[in-house]
């Protein structure tokens, strides 16, 4: 860890926040028989496994786990891709999930590509929200919501004994 970094969440916080997630979206989503959890790349889906993995433990709720690949430094220029075809997630429970919501960019783009489909419903998770939007998004569940500069930066790292949030 660097000087000029703070740790926001230790390993155990970030697990403490993973399951508690977890228990909120099988608790709204009880009836359902399957849900797609869409992890955009990197950490965001790395999060997605971590609640798919806690999901099923708790319920008998089949998900289904995707990763959505998104530019996140030019979302304009190309294409994002995911692991599913259209039919597979028509009618189903999406749940966009992502590391940290800063200004609402990667997220808006990651629901774009399901606003062709007819969807049952799609909601939003964030590990770390940090309330800089710029777009009309907001992650339905939330780790943590932290109240930072524009000039600051938030990294979580998954990496067994160092996973953690840093504030720098």
């Amino acid at each position: 860890m660097k000087k000029n970094e703070t740790v926001i969440l230790n390993a155990n916080q970030i697990e403490n926040k993973i399951n508690r997630i977890a228990w909120q979206l099988f608790e709204d989503n009880s009836n359902e028989e399957e849900i797609i959890l869409a992890g955009i790349n990197g950490n965001g889906f790395m999060l997605a496994q971590k609640l798919a993995s806690v999901l099923s433990e708790i319920s008998s709720i089949k998900v289904c786990l995707t990763e959505i690949l998104i530019n996140k430094e030019e979302p304009f220029d190309h294409a994002i891709s995911i692991g599913l075809d259209q039919k597979e997630y028509q009618d189903k429970v999406i749940i966009l999930v992502d590391d940290v919501l800063n200004s609402g960019m990667t997220m808006i783009y990651g629901l774009k590509h399901f606003l062709n489909a007819s969807l049952k419903k799609i909601n939003t998770v964030a590990l770390i929200d940090r309330n800089h939007n710029r777009f009309p998004i907001k992650a339905d569940y939330v780790g943590t919501r932290l109240s930072t500069s524009i000039l600051e930066h938030v990294t979580v790292v998954f990496d067994g004994e160092r996973t953690m949030a840093l504030l720098s």
